[in-house]
């Protein structure tokens, strides 16, 4: 049973849902009923003219009385939506926040990764706000927020950013944190990034380096160690949040000393290039014209991943890190398969066109076997993660030009072929 936070009298079942929430799901519903009947408009319009079987075809509104009939239906739904929207938001004003429980946020991160452009566009309260937490409490990147966070600044922070349609909560893999680990083997303090997967990389990628530059201004005495362990999407947003930190010399970024990715597509996910080439086909036909504009509803964040983040270097100057995964159980001369949503070479960066000059160092490169995409999240690869951070922290950074990071790279076989991960050669 689902009932308000704000509500005193619950069961010891019931899922606490804040006030904003329930506005945010009823604002949602308005909108995906004006869309559905400006769909069938446009379908009842197309079948009325009877165009050809393919063409360009305008469709549009219909006219007479069966238009007054799906005006009828825009009119009461935004009526009723509006009355519902102000008893809501009268609700939710002044009520106190609210922490989402885990089901709740885990809806919440996926509604974000499809339609998190739209949510945000719309004011929608649904909308992921890129934050910082630790300890699983936002933390504001002030000299007083810091002061309440820590007792004492850690020399070493690892900063972990999570993957598509996800959130901060959906690091614990069988039982297993990547960032609760390496604080309890290496003594770095874990944070975590929230945000809004929908939006664009580079938007997430501008916001994630702003928020860097305010904590490290605001750290008390000496700034620290930087890492940053990133999964899937999340990766992309690094990379770009490196790029921005460097054209405006923000002052996170000569502290960064590792960057790992975990399954990153650097060059992009086929899924989502099938999709748009699923959209172009339906749009040869008037009948199906309509469908393809609903699938196009999906996020900016799906679009970027049809070919990876922007054409930018490894960031220079850092440790990079890549591990990919394969479903496979070992190698095979057929090639590797990749982990059911990124492929082994668009996860190890390899380089596409002269157009995308990206690479990493044989040796900085894994691939772990028997593994699927939300598995690079458990145990299997933490000890490579281990070992890469554990030399990011004890040695200088290396002096890595930006024309080594756009090297090329190339993965022998690994040499065990049972399950886990097999590093590169050169």
């Amino acid at each position: 049973m689902i009932a308000p936070a704000g509500d005193s009298q619950r069961d010891a079942g019931e899922v606490r849902v804040p006030w904003s929430d329930l506005r945010g799901v009823s604002l949602l519903v308005h909108d995906a009923v004006v869309g559905i009947t400006d769909l069938v408009e446009s379908m009842h319009g197309t079948i009325q003219r009877v165009p050809p079987i393919t063409g360009v075809h305008r469709g549009g509104r219909t006219r007479g009385i069966t238009g007054l009939v799906y005006r009828s239906v825009r009119g009461v739904t935004r009526l009723v939506g509006a009355g519902v929207d102000g008893l809501l938001r009268a609700a939710s004003h002044g009520s106190a926040p609210h922490e989402r429980p885990d089901r709740s946020l885990a809806f919440v991160a996926a509604l974000n990764g499809v339609l998190g452009d739209r949510l945000e566009a719309s004011g929608n309260p649904l909308a992921l706000a890129m934050t910082l937490l630790h300890r699983g409490a936002a933390l504001d990147p002030t000299p007083a927020g810091v002061a309440a966070a820590f007792r004492v600044p850690p020399p070493s922070v690892v900063v972990l950013v999570h993957g598509l349609c996800m959130s901060d909560r959906q690091w614990t893999r069988q039982g297993h944190d990547h960032g609760v680990a390496l604080q309890h083997d290496l003594g770095c303090e874990p944070l975590y990034v929230r945000y809004n997967t929908g939006r664009s990389i580079a938007a997430n990628g501008r916001d994630l380096a702003a928020l860097l530059d305010r904590l490290w201004r605001a750290w008390p005495g000496a700034a620290p160690r930087l890492a940053i362990v990133a999964h899937s999407l999340g990766g992309l947003v690094a990379r770009s949040a490196c790029a921005e930190a460097d054209a405006a010399g923000q002052a996170w970024r000569p502290h960064l000393r590792a960057l790992v990715f975990l399954g990153t597509p650097h060059h992009g996910a086929p899924l989502e290039r099938a999709g748009r080439r699923l959209e172009t086909v339906l749009a040869l036909s008037p009948y199906l014209a309509p469908f393809g504009r609903l699938g196009a509803v999906r996020s900016a964040g799906i679009h970027d991943l049809a070919h990876g983040a922007a054409p930018v270097p490894l960031p220079a100057g850092v440790r990079c890190h890549a591990i990919a995964a394969t479903t496979q159980r070992g190698p095979s001369s057929h090639g590797l398969r990749g982990d059911g949503l990124v492929p082994v070479a668009s996860a190890l960066g390899r380089q596409r066109d002269a157009g995308q000059p990206l690479a990493f160092r044989a040796r900085d490169t894994r691939i772990s076997y028997g593994t699927g995409h939300l598995d690079l999240l458990g145990p299997r690869v933490y000890p490579a993660i281990r070992a890469w951070m554990e030399q990011a922290y004890a040695r200088p950074r290396p002096a890595r030009s930006v024309a080594a990071a756009s090297s090329t790279v190339s993965v022998d076989e690994p040499r065990s072929t049972g399950p886990g991960c097999a590093a590169g050669a050169a």
